[in-house]
């Protein structure tokens, strides 16, 4: 089996030659007639994936209650933007909102909102989910164009679908991967000639064996270098959300889902979400760099809790019917619990500010 996709990239590997992962993942995700983001409807049951959001409305809600302490903790400034990069249904956004309207009346009447999404399809999807809050919302294309207010900024797997470049160890060190073309004319990965900055890599390449894969991502460094710019010239606090590690390190995390599935990466080119795990490290260092306070790199599941998952799940429960408290139950255990199917330890969190506070749940 093929995909239109697939056929259109073979092309252009047997006119130009074999492509890097960058443009591979590029295509996939963005092609404009074959792109999965332009064809497919990726998020829910009916999707290929479930985000955190859907899950359970308590993870916006977390969300809401971390932005209001942060604002707080910043001194309350007004005028406030409340952002949020690749908002999905809007769910988020509307479960942050309902938790500000009542617990920060002041902080809901100051904000307004900023939603960064180029989908036409989910622009229409997200009015119709935050129609509570449509006089507060504007939307845009690029992240560029937020205005220069105080800024809370929400990143939710974002970072994950920016395309990365992979280097492979070979015995001449080591060099890009690319995707070329078999003997049967089907795409395959390969190694090309570019080489790779030996200091970017966490330890000595002579000790690293033959084969051993490294992920680096460019595009990601200059969005958080962009985000970090920003936050710096208006003040204001990040928080950035994606499943990855809390360290720099060898490995091939390229991946696609597939209804739900996990599938190869070459298999099916446009019809499944093509993403690769965020080096949080790497976005910590670039903040730090910009002059950001890195007030927390930690795991969802740990994040979620100390702010409040529990006593909130506890809350909505109450006086609920048996079924209903059961489907709390398990929202919550897969938004903070350990092991497969779970989000608490293989998402990580990050949250950047300027200037410098302390941040719950954060603070020393």
């Amino acid at each position: 089996m093929t995909t239109p996709l697939a056929e259109k990239i073979k092309a252009i590997i047997r006119a130009q030659g074999p492509i890097s992962i960058t443009d591979y993942f590029s295509l996939c995700l963005a092609d404009p007639e074959h792109g999965y983001y332009k064809t497919r409807e990726p998020f829910g049951r009916e999707g290929d994936f479930t985000t955190a959001p859907e899950i359970s409305q308590l993870f916006g809600e977390m969300l809401g209650v971390f932005f209001i302490h942060a604002w707080q903790r910043h001194g309350a400034p007004v005028p406030v933007s409340l952002a949020e990069i690749g908002p999905g249904r809007g769910t988020m956004m509307s479960d942050m909102l309902r938790v500000i309207a009542r617990a920060a009346p002041a902080l809901y009447e100051a904000l307004d909102v900023h939603l960064v999404e180029t989908s036409a399809r989910l622009r229409r999807i997200q009015t119709q989910t935050l129609v509570a809050h449509k006089y507060k919302i504007a939307w845009h294309d690029s992240f560029d164009t937020l205005p220069q207010n105080f800024l809370l900024l929400a990143a939710n797997e974002l970072f994950d679908a920016i395309p990365i470049r992979q280097f492979v160890q070979t015995e001449f060190g080591f060099r890009e991967r690319l995707v070329g073309l078999d003997a049967e004319g089907a795409l395959t990965f390969a190694a090309g000639v570019a080489s790779l900055d030996p200091d970017l890599l966490p330890q000595p390449a002579a000790r690293v064996p033959v084969g051993t894969l490294f992920e680096y991502a460019p595009a990601r460094d200059a969005v958080m270098a962009a985000i970090a710019a920003h936050i710096r010239r208006t003040g204001g606090t990040a928080l950035i959300i994606d499943y990855g590690h809390l360290a720099t390190g060898f490995g091939d995390t390229l991946q696609a889902v597939r209804e739900h599935q996990y599938d190869p990466p070459l298999a099916h080119p446009g019809e499944a979400d093509l993403t690769s795990h965020v080096d949080f490290e790497m976005l910590a260092r670039r903040a730090a760099t910009e002059g950001l306070r890195i007030n927390g790199l930690v795991r969802q599941g740990d994040f979620l809790v100390a702010l409040g998952l529990i006593e909130r799940a506890s809350a909505l429960g109450n006086d609920k019917d048996a079924i209903t408290q059961e489907t709390i139950r398990l929202g919550v255990e897969r938004l903070a619990g350990a092991g497969v199917g779970k989000m608490g330890e293989l998402f990580k969190v990050l949250a950047i500010s300027s200037p410098g506070v302390d941040l719950v749940p954060f603070q020393k």
